[in-house]
């Protein structure tokens, strides 16, 4: 199982079409974004080149490839013009080893907050715009950072695959990190 894991797009039509295109290279088998893809928020600025019409078309091209959760950005609007699910607070999905993925995008469940996780399951989030990886107690923390407004200074997202995430440099495709699942 290979997929792509990125999040906090807020809109930036030259950050999503970076994505999309590092997307077609590494070809996974989804692309899982974890919330904030339109709206850029009140408390951040507005990204390079913002356009969520622009963004609309681009996403909704992949609607057959996309897992994606709410961001403390969605509203229902966006619902109205993103063809494929973006409003569960949560989605789960299993991984080859049979570890639980549960996705959120971080502003109801983070790592201080999660969710009742067995053993060996891997958290997936955005919302802080900062990548890492790290185990709390038992459970794996990863995060890819922020496709259009990072606040560690790269545009990022991760690549999962083989019990491993690799976080990426948008702008150039250099690894930047990696973060490995223990064996089950």
């Amino acid at each position: 199982m290979k997929l792509m894991i990125a999040s906090d797009l807020h809109g930036s039509a030259a950050w999503t079409r970076r994505l999309l295109r590092a997307y077609h290279r590494i070809q996974p088998d989804r692309l899982i974004l974890l919330g904030d893809l339109l709206y850029h928020g009140p408390r951040n600025d507005l990204p390079d080149e913002y356009a969520p019409k622009t963004v609309i078309p681009l996403l909704n091209g992949m609607k057959d490839e996309i897992i994606a959760v709410r961001g403390n950005c969605e509203a229902e609007v966006d619902q109205m013009v993103l063809e494929f699910p973006v409003m569960a607070d949560y989605a789960q999905l299993v991984l080859e080893d049979g570890r639980t993925l549960f996705l959120t995008h971080g502003h109801l469940f983070d790592p201080e907050h999660l969710p009742p996780l067995r053993k060996g399951s891997v958290f997936a989030f955005g919302h802080v715009h900062i990548k890492h990886g790290e185990w709390k107690d038992d459970i794996a923390i990863v995060n890819p950072g922020s496709v259009s407004i990072p606040k560690d200074g790269t545009h990022s997202y991760m690549v999962y695959e083989n019990g491993v995430f690799t976080a990426y440099n948008l702008e150039n495709g250099e690894e930047i990190s990696r973060f490995e699942l223990e064996k089950v």
